[in-house]
């Protein structure tokens, strides 16, 4: 799970961001499409909505392996909180389409010298087979590219250490530093647990 805070003063965002990812199956199945990354808009809405709760809310969450639905119950997020991150000062929430639809999603922000990371959804029977690493490998390119960012960050619910150890697989680092979540705030879900914090994880962009 990735948390939001302020951003700076808004530039024009990207329409649209080709990928050069290879294929992400391999084997004797066939090879699926390489996904096409653009910038989502306000009529993307609710498809993403439907996208990131489906990632991370509820039994049909157990699809994939994101699933927080041990951890909190509720929303993940809602119209008003997704369409506010896609107008967004200094940002673009990407989506990523196969065959005509969004198939995941992640939010850039611009602050400073680095980009903040969040909002990270993979349709569930997407994942497991290399998608979600080739939209993280395409926002660090964005990020670089658009922003001359030196740096990725994000914050991720500290109790979810399989998800802390695919990011360490891909070059982030625990930082330690601790931010609370949000208890009382249902905006952010119903917290099954009472010790539930963020821990803040960093990447230099070579």
């Amino acid at each position: 799970m990735t948390h939001a805070d302020d951003a700076p003063a808004r530039p024009e965002r990207p329409r649209a961001f080709e990928t050069s990812q290879a294929p992400e199956t391999a084997g004797t199945q066939a090879p699926a499409a390489p996904p096409v990354f653009r910038a989502a808009t306000e009529a993307d809405v609710p498809a993403l909505v439907a996208l990131v709760e489906s990632a991370y809310r509820g039994e049909h969450s157990r699809a994939g392996w994101t699933t927080e639905a041990d951890l909190l119950e509720g929303q993940r997020t809602d119209p008003e909180g997704v369409r506010e991150v896609v107008g967004h000062p200094d940002g673009v929430l990407l989506v990523a389409e196969r065959d005509g639809g969004i198939v995941a999603c992640c939010q850039l922000e611009h602050r400073g010298t680095h980009a903040y990371f969040g909002m990270f959804a993979v349709r569930p029977t997407e994942q497991g087979a290399g998608l979600g690493r080739t939209v993280l490998t395409e926002a660090e390119r964005v990020a670089r590219e658009r922003w001359d960012a030196t740096e990725m960050r994000m914050t991720v619910i500290q109790q979810r250490a399989d998800l802390i150890a695919w990011y360490e697989r891909r070059g982030y680092a625990r930082t330690g530093e601790l931010t609370p979540f949000p208890y009382g705030d249902e905006r952010f879900g119903i917290p099954q647990r009472d010790d539930l914090v963020f821990e803040l994880l960093v990447k230099k962009l070579g």
